[in-house]
């Protein structure tokens, strides 16, 4: 029996409880009995802020079960895997550090009480959605296995409560067999798990429709009780489907004509032409990126994908320019140091890509062809992407005359010609001042009279800044304008 105090409607209102009687543990029966619980805890329950289960040794403790809730000074007792007694503030402490528990700490840290569950004698069974008690912790020698599981959303602690008990109820010494536990709350009694069975009616003839495949109805409840849902065909030709407490995910006909498509088999669903009139076509941006891609890579390059995030400093101070002059997106709470803006160029990408591999056979020869995010007010979302084709040669020799034979290759394929009087009518190259690349040694590469990229041997720092040590040169233009 769980009883529950009114104290507690400021936090985490709700408890759910079952027993498991007789239960064989073994170790791989154990691991897999943690596994669901951080699985469900992690989805369904959405990192614990819906619902938390804990789940205890029962001959260890002693019914009735107090759920309530007190300030965090109140409450002392010694957590799993500790060994002396910390109160629920102290402990608030000690996990800010830990990495699996960190995450769970703010869903009660500024509340001005805490909750808690009590047996009969005073021992703390949990502080609910944080830590179980070590009194009551189950191992391999456990035989009941009592559950409790407090929750905000109360349908969904039912769920993780049912979902947890139907799937460890086959190791008990009468399989299937669960103990109910009463839960008291404002006066009333509700007994939990509910394990309700209910029924759905659907037509054979909707399941054809929708799945595309031709089943008379006898054949689509076969097709049902393979997936355990047991069905049966009425008089009206009808199907009656009965849906187990197993399958919460069972929640409109269409999950059940996704099952009887399961059960026949995607890959033997016939194929069929649509009979929509539009025919699908490949982006231009899309397509060209495609075929330059094989291009760059017959030319002895190797492709590269980074990440569309990168720190302030990989697009900043590490390529030796002021990150308030660039036109970066920034992110709003970012989650670590390694991603803080949308990346404004590719080039400090295959630089990081570049670092990672330094153990590699040299030359290191490194393209890349993908969308860049630059701030742009003009547009609906502040912002716009632009596609560009990066490239870097890392050697002992710069390799200028090897990136520079690059872009003559691709601006051939392009069929851009090389414009002697540097007029409009090709594309030129013409001294450039950027400040990540060597003085003397770096262009503007410029197509059609607007400038697409620049391209040269990078400066020092930049390249120390990547923690290299040996020279580089790199090109980077926007394909965007060949389309």
């Amino acid at each position: 029996r769980l009883e529950v105090d009114p104290s507690v409607s400021s936090v985490r209102p709700f408890v759910v409880g079952a027993v498991l009687r007789g239960v064989t543990f073994t170790k791989a029966r154990y691991d897999s009995f943690i596994d669901l619980q951080d699985k469900l805890h992690q989805n369904l329950a959405r990192k614990r802020t819906l619902a938390s289960v804990g789940t205890h040794d029962l001959d260890t403790i002693k019914g009735p079960f107090k759920y309530m809730a007190k300030p965090p000074g109140d409450i002392k007792f010694i957590p799993l895997n500790q060994t002396k007694q910390f109160t629920s503030a102290e402990l608030m402490e000690l996990y800010s550090t830990d990495s699996h528990l960190k995450p769970y700490l703010p869903i009660i840290r500024d509340s001005p009480v805490y909750p808690v569950i009590y047996d009969a004698n005073g021992v703390v069974l949990s502080l609910p959605p944080i830590i179980n008690g070590e009194h009551s912790k189950i191992t391999l020698k456990t035989k009941n296995v009592f559950i409790e599981c407090t929750c905000t959303d109360l349908t969904k602690g039912k769920i993780v409560l049912d979902t947890l008990v139907t799937m460890f109820s086959q190791y008990c010494t009468k399989p299937f067999i669960i103990e109910p536990v009463e839960t008291l709350i404002n006066g009333k009694v509700e007994v939990y798990p509910s394990l309700k069975y209910r029924t759905e009616t659907i037509k054979a003839e909707a399941v054809s429709n929708l799945v595309g495949v031709d089943q008379r109805p006898a054949q689509v409840a076969d097709l049902l009780s393979k997936m355990c849902l047991e069905s049966k065909v009425n008089k009206d030709e009808t199907i009656t489907v009965t849906i187990p407490p197993t399958r919460h995910d069972v929640i409109h006909p269409c999950d059940i004509y996704e099952d009887v498509a399961i059960a026949y088999g995607y890959n033997n669903i016939e194929k069929t032409t649509p009979k929509t009139l539009t025919v699908a076509q490949q982006l231009p941006i899309n397509k060209l990126t495609d075929q330059l891609r094989e291009a760059v890579a017959q030319s002895g390059f190797t492709e590269a994908l980074t990440f569309s995030l990168c720190s302030r400093d990989d697009v900043g101070a590490k390529m030796r320019k002021k990150i308030e002059n660039i036109p970066a997106v920034h992110i709003a709470n970012p989650k670590t140091l390694e991603f803080q803006v949308a990346r404004t160029a590719l080039l400090p990408g295959l630089l990081k890509t570049v670092q990672a591999n330094r153990k590699m056979p040299l030359p290191l020869k490194l393209f890349e062809i993908s969308d860049v995010v630059l701030k742009d007010l003009g547009t609906e979302v502040g912002a716009r992407n632009e596609r560009h084709l990066a490239a870097v040669f890392y050697n002992k020799t710069p390799g200028f005359e090897i990136i520079h034979g690059l872009l003559d290759r691709v601006m051939q394929l392009l069929e851009v010609p090389l414009s002697a009087d540097k007029s409009s009518s090709g594309y030129f190259l013409r001294t450039s001042t950027d400040e990540s690349y060597f003085p003397g040694r770096a262009a503007e590469i410029v197509a059609y009279g607007q400038v697409i990229g620049r391209l040269g041997v990078l400066h020092p720092e930049v390249i120390t800044g990547f923690e290299l040590n040996l020279p580089c040169s790199g090109l980077e233009i926007n394909i965007e304008p060949f389309l």
